[in-house]
């Protein structure tokens, strides 16, 4: 049997600033539409945020059942902050807003294969270009994300689909 690197084509880093709200709910719903379109086995899915400050932490307690509540599951998630070598490992790297992805460009090295966009370029019309960050709001904010992350992730599955033909 072929280790899991010989069978991945693709590969994508969600990002938000903490790496505990936006992504790692990205994260999580990416993976099981992923999984539900017999895709999973070729793409490597992460997440990370672009501060450190919550290294190793789960993902907030209110995003983890706000997204269980809709069967996506954030348990084993960790944060974890975007590293240079990010930008050599995934093929695109979506950031949450334009915040995340002008921080994301300010440290893209010179030599980056990654590509990055915002992930709400795959969501059809939101009416919005970045997923709001829900921290210091109450649980409305937590289903818009997770109802702004999943069509763009649905989107964004038929686009893999659609790359690794």
């Amino acid at each position: 049997m072929a280790a899991e690197e010989d069978c991945v084509k693709f590969s994508v880093l969600f990002v938000c600033l903490g790496n505990i709200c936006r992504s790692p709910t990205a994260e999580a719903v990416f993976r099981k539409l992923a999984a539900d379109a017999g895709l999973a086995e070729r793409i490597h899915i992460d997440s990370a945020g672009t501060i450190g400050f919550h290294h190793g932490a789960p993902p907030d307690g209110r995003a983890a059942a706000a997204a269980l509540a809709r069967g996506f599951d954030l348990g084993s998630l960790r944060a974890r902050r975007v590293v240079a070598e990010d930008f050599a490992r995934f093929d695109l790297i979506l950031a949450m807003d334009e915040d995340n992805l002008a921080d994301l460009e300010r440290i893209r090295p010179d030599d980056a294969r990654a590509r990055l966009a915002l992930l709400l370029e795959y969501g059809g019309d939101s009416g919005t270009k970045g997923v709001p960050d829900p921290y210091y709001g109450g649980k409305n904010g937590f289903e818009q994300v997770l109802d702004l992350v999943t069509a763009a992730c649905a989107g964004l599955v038929e686009d893999v689909r659609r790359t690794l033909r």
